[in-house]
């Protein structure tokens, strides 16, 4: 009797023992299982380009630039380069932590990444460097800047015309600072100075965008009436911010 009581104690602590290292021998296996990209993806955690408010209503800019060109710029071009770029990003699985990762890594994206995510930044850019209410001109650290490297903001200025008119079929003119020299340069289509591929590198101060979408409702072809009417419009203060 003794010794069958003795068996079953023994049966019965292999039988835990087993069942043991056998829930011990799972648990990798159900961490492992937690951790596939169904339920644990890099891409939910990637910076996505969101387009931001507009800082304006559409024809406060007026009678520079018309209510129907900002309305139309804005939820259908701009709305579709934001809409453009997230879905390849998705397509193409790129994990970056924000505008300015992937702009340093944009050679190695696909035209439809890197077209779409300039247009999106771009935009968001050039709403911000407008305001409604027209300006003085440039005052403060931005206007010594400008007087340092072009003599003075005439000079600047028409510097700065010369590059937005000059500018060949689509593309955009920028004021950057260049390890703190001030700089104007071109770049064509979406492209921008903070990508890889920019001949000319810096940080953004200023944008013109000279996209024929941008202005021809109200200037047709002249570009250079649009780009005089622009300078009514620019956001000194938040470029005198940019450059700090």
């Amino acid at each position: 009797m003794e010794q069958n009581n003795r068996r079953k104690f023994l049966l019965n602590s292999l039988k835990l023992s087993v069942g043991a290292a056998v829930l011990s021998a799972m648990k990798p296996l159900n961490a492992l299982a937690a951790e596939t990209p169904e339920e644990h993806s890099d891409a939910s955690a990637t910076y996505i380009f969101e387009q931001i408010p507009l800082p304006y209503a559409y024809n406060a800019l007026e009678p520079y630039i018309d209510a129907k060109t900002m309305e139309i710029h804005y939820t259908k071009h701009h709305a579709t380069y934001i809409k453009n770029v997230n879905d390849a990003i998705q397509a193409e699985k790129i994990n970056v932590t924000s505008a300015y990762d992937f702009f340093s890594k944009v050679s190695g994206y696909s035209a439809k990444a890197k077209n779409n995510a300039g247009g999106a930044w771009n935009h968001n850019f050039f709403w911000q460097s407008m305001r409604a209410g027209g300006n003085s001109g440039p005052t403060g650290k931005i206007k010594a800047a400008i007087d340092k490297s072009f003599g003075s903001f005439d000079k600047f200025k028409a510097e700065f015309t010369a590059a937005a008119t000059g500018q060949f079929g689509s593309g955009w003119a920028w004021l950057i600072s260049d390890n703190g020299a001030l700089k104007i340069v071109g770049t064509p289509n979406q492209d921008n100075p903070l990508m890889d591929t920019a001949p000319v590198k810096g940080k953004p101060l200023l944008a013109l965008d000279v996209w024929e979408h941008a202005y021809y409702l109200k200037y047709q072809n002249k570009r250079p009436d649009y780009i005089a009417a622009w300078w009514n419009v620019v956001n000194w203060n938040e470029v005198d911010k940019r450059l700090a």
